[in-house]
């Protein structure tokens, strides 16, 4: 039930010499269960890991967590690692004479690695944010590294990823992503030692009683990278975050891209070099990212970003019915080759078949498809409900299953709820836009567009659903069950088949062009006028539409981007490598120019003005 300190020493040709430093009672109800230690010298505080895979935050000195740091953690019941934030205080509170017990726990993250610690497949990084463990993100090495065990920073800056995959050893590396080294051992619940030097690397292990040893020497490497690739499969989706600004540098523009490697990639493009370097990636997606979405940088940010940083919330979506909700915080970096430092924060994350596991009654309903795949997202603008103790932010998601729902986010409380949906279109729903009427109606209201397989465009008005879900989740405590969106307000029948692009703009007068592309090449733009129904008893949503205009075969393939950029300017990009501007006139579309670009099987187009 102790935890000693021990000082040891290296002798050339003589044993090291072992002294005891300080001693440590552990709490009676965790003395069975802790595996694994790290101390924080500047805050005097003591991190446990336990085989229930939970973390434990002690005080040790009077001075107790007045210092924040960064900490990466492997629970693998071996290994427990942080990364200092500065030199380390003298450590002479631990020459106490005696055992000294502990004191109660500061913080305590029950079950962050599930049951079996370290075998989950995932390392953690945390931050001790007044004298409280939170949970920044988690990270997954490479596909099937399911046993880590230990976690080892290196002088260049790299971090390596020790564990077992099947009968093999594996050293990863998190810099490069690469796996460093893969030795047949046996796999693990074997004695074993690794270590590692500039100049060569060992592994020992214990294989049927004989103590096997592999040296390997280092090398330079002969491979070298000539065009470094930002994901591993073919891009999906793109995002622009927003810009950073560098001393001595032009804008720096963050985007987002997700792909079919199941990974999302945050990078910076300068655009004097017209590089494209990585900053993050994320990983916590099961299968393909296919849809991503921003919303506006307001909210909480981090005090230590300045006016340069900034911050914002990424919603990431795509097969296995998965979202995931990240807080990014990029501010300027002059140390580093790219200028721009991200901090990721995850912050929630929603699986359907998870929601329908937890429903009442579920024998009696038929379970949603696992291979649902969420094929667009876009965050409601003006919900933050800033009036209650807790406000939320509302998300709208277009299914394959043919399904349109809308969730609800707590970001405080890190939660995201499925609050309302709708089968209305009977078929996959490919893509979704939301969109705030003008201020000039006597109530804001929340309208939502969706477009599917079929052609059609159909029109919502979720302001009920949205106000109902506020008062629900409210009462609840942010649990509840899904409201129904109801019937769409208006349907048009835009294009012969599946809609694959989609973009709402708000003209001067207040009114709205809605611009949509197709499968079959056609373009359709189409002019409505948002007004109060007054035949209703009470006050309701009316969508007049003014004017069509369609242009069938613009392209000779899939029309995968469309913006509105002006009234009378639209942009349209194809797989057929044309990215065109058409002038729009009364009742008809012009070309004014068209180029062509090198980028193969376009999935997606974003803009913005500088």
């Amino acid at each position: 039930g102790e935890m000693l300190w021990l000082d040891i020493t290296h002798h050339p040709r003589q044993a090291p010499s072992v002294r005891l430093m300080g001693r440590y009672l552990l709490p009676p109800c965790k003395q069975r269960w802790h595996t694994c230690a790290a101390f924080l010298p500047q805050g005097g505080l003591l991190v446990c890991g336990d085989r229930r895979g939970s973390l434990v935050l002690f005080p040790c000195s009077s001075n107790s967590g007045q210092a924040a740091e960064n900490i990466s953690i492997a629970d693998g019941g071996t290994n427990l690692v942080t990364k200092d934030s500065g030199s380390e205080s003298p450590l002479s509170w631990l020459l106490h004479k005696g055992a000294l017990p502990l004191e109660s726990p500061l913080s305590m993250l029950f079950g962050l690695h599930g049951k079996t610690a370290g075998r989950d497949g995932v390392y953690r990084q945390l931050r001790l944010e007044g004298q409280q463990l939170e949970v920044l993100r988690k990270h997954r090495p490479c596909k099937g590294l399911q046993w880590i065990e230990e976690l080892r920073f290196t002088q260049d800056g790299d971090l390596l990823v020790l564990g077992f995959h099947a009968d093999n050893f594996v050293v990863w590396s998190s810099k490069t992503g690469d796996n460093l080294h893969c030795i047949p051992c046996g796999g693990g619940h074997r004695s074993w030692s690794y270590c590692s030097s500039p100049s060569a690397e060992a592994f020992a292990f214990v294989k049927c009683g004989d103590v096997m040893l592999y040296h390997h020497e280092a090398k330079p490497c002969e491979q070298q990278v000539l065009l470094a690739s930002l994901h591993g499969r073919e891009i999906a989706c793109v995002r622009r975050l927003g810009a950073v600004e560098v001393p001595g540098h032009t804008t720096l523009n963050v985007f987002v891209t997700g792909s079919e490697d199941t990974t999302a990639c945050v990078l910076v493009l300068s655009e004097c070099s017209r590089m494209a370097v990585p900053l993050a990636r994320l990983s916590d997606h099961i299968s393909s990212v296919r849809a991503l979405a921003v919303a506006s940088p307001t909210g909480p940010s981090d005090k230590d970003l300045g006016d340069e940083g900034l911050s914002t919330l990424l919603f990431s979506a795509g097969g296995r019915a998965q979202i995931e909700c990240y807080r990014l915080l990029c501010a300027r970096d002059t140390t580093s080759d790219s200028a721009v430092a991200c901090q990721v924060i995850h912050v929630a994350s929603h699986r359907l078949d998870e929601h329908w596991e937890r429903k009442k009654n579920r024998h009696r309903l038929v379970k949603m498809d696992p291979e649902t795949r969420y094929m667009s997202l876009s965050v409601v603008p003006g919900t933050t409900t800033e009036q209650l103790p807790t406000p939320w932010k509302f998300l709208s998601a277009a299914c394959s299953d043919g399904s349109v729902r809308v969730f609800g986010l707590l970001e405080a409380a890190r939660k995201l709820v499925l609050v309302a949906e709708s089968f209305h279109h009977q078929r996959c729903v490919l893509k979704g836009c939301s969109w705030r009427p003008p201020q000039c109606l006597p109530s804001r209201r929340h309208l939502l567009c969706s477009a599917a397989t079929d052609g059609s465009v159909a029109f919502w008005d979720i302001t009920s659903p949205i106000a109902d879900a506020v008062d629900a989740l409210h009462r609840a405590e942010g649990e509840m069950q899904p409201l129904a969106l109801g019937t769409p307000l208006l349907t048009v029948m835009a294009h012969s088949c599946g809609v694959n692009s989609l973009h709402v703009c708000e003209t001067p007068e207040g009114q709205y062009l809605v611009a949509s592309g197709s499968d079959d090449g056609s373009i359709h733009v189409c002019l409505l006028e948002v007004a109060l129904d007054r035949d209703k008893g009470t006050a309701g949503t009316c969508l007049r539409l003014l004017e069509q205009v369609a242009r069938p075969c613009a392209h000779a393939a899939h029309v995968t981007g469309i913006r509105v950029l002006r009234l009378d300017l639209l942009l349209s990009a194809s797989v057929d490598q044309r990215l065109t501007l058409w002038r729009r006139g009364p009742g008809r579309l012009d070309a004014l120019s068209t180029t062509f670009f090198h980028v193969p099987d376009l999935a997606e187009l974003d803009c913005w003005e500088v």
